[in-house]
């Protein structure tokens, strides 16, 4: 089996289901050739959470540790809007957050990544302090180990937060210290957002406005997905690697940008046809520059900048 991950600058994944079990998805990693996975630990669109079984856990460990799969990230429900200013909505949004960080926990996963929710029916300065109260509450008296909580920023469609990396970093501010937190950037969502990470130039003042807001050390994780959308559309619409608006060419300098060493990608395209999570993977190594071989060594390969529309 190859691991071509193994002498990579970065971690290329994709986003799986846990549909079999939790060792089933690992085993698909592996299989898939990805160095790094996500999954939802229970349906992302149910406030009801399933249970998972600790047997199931122990044998998904022991495969990451086996096939040297890591990080491994949980993307958080769907449903959860930390912000809102229903009680109702509000009381289950922290129920769930809490549930989401235990079952993060329990599985031992490095990363959960979560959107900030929406300001609709208040200011943004309003919602923004209600995220802090509510990871507050949530993470009260929870031991995080190696967890760290991610936020994931925005396509910016209607009332969201976090669409902006000024606003991602007052949604951190705000949470006080309360737990471990960080970011994870959408590359689909920084150019329907307005963010130029097409171009050269315009990749190069993202990341450069990105590490001193930000701090790029506080961003392990990249969701890697093209674009249905343009430029500024603020449409969340997620495309294969190299056949929407960012490219191709876009997503080679992306995965081999000196700034962005050492940082996961995880897929997050769509499965419309079978074989297109392989794909997908196997384009997103090809722009990072890595070749695999038929006897499982890695050699460093420069990407085409061949890119669709």
């Amino acid at each position: 089996m190859q691991s071509c991950f193994l002498t990579a600058s970065i971690r290329t994944g994709l986003h799986l289901s846990i549909a079999g079990s939790l060792e089933a998805a690992a085993e698909r990693a592996h299989e898939l050739g990805a160095g790094t996975f996500q999954i939802f630990t229970s349906s992302p669109r149910m406030w009801r959470a399933s249970t998972l079984g600790p047997a199931d856990i122990a044998r998904m460990s022991g495969l990451r540790q086996r096939y040297d799969l890591t990080p491994l990230a949980v993307h958080g429900n769907y449903l959860i809007n930390l912000p809102s200013p229903d009680p109702e909505i509000r009381r289950k949004s922290i129920d769930s957050f809490r549930g989401e960080l235990l079952r993060a926990i329990a599985v031992g996963a490095d990363y959960l990544v979560i959107h900030p929710g929406s300001f609709k029916g208040q200011t943004v300065e309003s919602a923004i302090g209600r995220f802090g109260d509510a990871v507050r509450e949530a993470a009260a008296g929870l031991e995080m180990g190696r967890l760290t909580l991610l936020l994931e920023n925005t396509a910016g469609q209607g009332s969201a937060l976090g669409s902006r990396i000024e606003e991602l970093a007052r949604l951190k501010d705000a949470a006080g210290g309360a737990l471990p937190l960080g970011f994870c950037l959408d590359t689909c969502h920084l150019l329907a957002a307005g963010y130029d990470i097409v171009s050269e130039g315009g990749l190069q003042a993202t990341l450069a406005s990105a590490d001193a807001i930000l701090g790029l050390g506080h961003v392990p994780l990249f969701h890697a997905n093209d674009s249905k959308a343009p430029l500024g559309s603020r449409r969340d619409r997620h495309e294969h690697i190299g056949g929407g608006y960012i490219g191709r060419e876009a997503f080679g300098r992306i995965l081999t940008h000196p700034l962005l060493k050492g940082k996961a990608f995880i897929l997050e395209t769509p499965v419309e046809e079978e074989g297109d999570d392989r794909r997908n993977l196997e384009l997103l190594r090809e722009l990072a520059g890595i070749r695999c071989r038929a006897d499982g060594r890695r050699r460093g390969r420069r990407p085409q900048a061949t890119p669709r529309r």
